[in-house]
């Protein structure tokens, strides 16, 4: 008699990983889009630019709910963030480092929710958050270095990342009373237009004079995975705690970390083993947390 009951529970789980795998493998096709000249932000530009189409077909209200709301506009800034900074450093810096750097969220989430939610912090806070520190601490430290910090683009990138991953989830609390198609199409929209106006301005990311069926495929199969990966969070998420789906989520570190170091693209040493120990740490506990909020 339990079985059915425990297949139930699996297929969300399930599809929460997906979704988390998905994730911890895109630097694979970013880098090599990068490879055949494809820059992150024309990737993320067409990537979003897609699913944006897609979703303007299936919720067209979307857009006009996201227009009479201007304040979603900091949503849309911080979502498209978010997307840059992430894919354009997993493309050009170390996949372990630049992962663990992203996911310090219990970080600056801190600091955020009190501000812009009103939540003192707590002394469990103040633990996440000296965990964190240290975590980062470590992960930024190199031999020889002067003290512990960021040391090139893809530093500076997953931090901003970062940072911009915490502030788009606080929003998101604190604009839950907004349609959820506006929310959606704010964060496709900020995708797209941060990508493509940050792509024109660098010189670099001009598109590619390779021939079109060298990136063409590729962009095509990622787009294609983030849209099946943002409908297996959307399943996962509506059936499992918040608590649980964060942890699950935490498995896009564990995909990103093992990937990249198999495939020689990150070679992380003991004090970024050790500092991404901390974060994590602080993570698992930021998420055991939200059972008593």
């Amino acid at each position: 008699m339990s079985q059915p009951g425990a297949a139930g529970n699996a297929a969300p789980a399930l599809a929460l990983l997906f979704n988390a795998l998905v994730w911890g493998l895109s630097w694979v096709a970013f880098k090599a889009l990068n490879g055949v000249g494809l820059h992150p932000l024309w990737t993320t530009a067409m990537v979003y630019g897609g699913g944006l189409l897609i979703l303007m077909l299936w919720r067209p209200q979307g857009l006009r709910d996201a227009v009479r709301r201007p304040h979603l506009l900091l949503l849309a800034l911080a979502a498209g963030m978010t997307n840059v900074s992430f894919n354009w450093s997993v493309t050009i810096g170390d996949v372990v480092r630049v992962v663990l750097l992203f996911y310090l969220m219990p970080l600056w989430s801190v600091g955020l929710a009190w501000w812009l939610l009103g939540e003192r912090p707590t002394a469990a806070a103040a633990v996440r958050l000296c965990l964190a520190l240290a975590g980062v601490v470590l992960v930024l430290y190199r031999p020889g270095a002067v003290g512990a910090t960021p040391t090139g683009l893809a530093d500076a990138l997953a931090l901003l990342g970062g940072f911009c991953f915490a502030l788009t989830n606080t929003l998101l609390r604190r604009w839950r009373d907004t349609p959820q198609a506006a929310r959606a199409t704010a964060m496709f929209l900020g995708g797209v237009g941060t990508s493509s106006a940050l792509a024109l301005l660098i010189s670099a990311s001009a598109l590619p004079q390779a021939p079109l069926g060298s990136w063409l495929p590729w962009v095509l199969a990622l787009t294609a995975a983030f849209l099946c990966g943002n409908l297996a969070l959307q399943y996962g998420a509506a059936r499992l705690p918040a608590q649980t789906t964060s942890l699950i989520m935490l498995s896009e570190v564990v995909f990103a970390s093992v990937s990249a170091v198999l495939l020689g693209a990150a070679h992380p040493g003991a004090a970024t083993w050790a500092g991404g120990a901390l974060i994590m740490a602080a993570a698992f506990l930021a998420v055991i947390r939200q059972r008593t909020a």
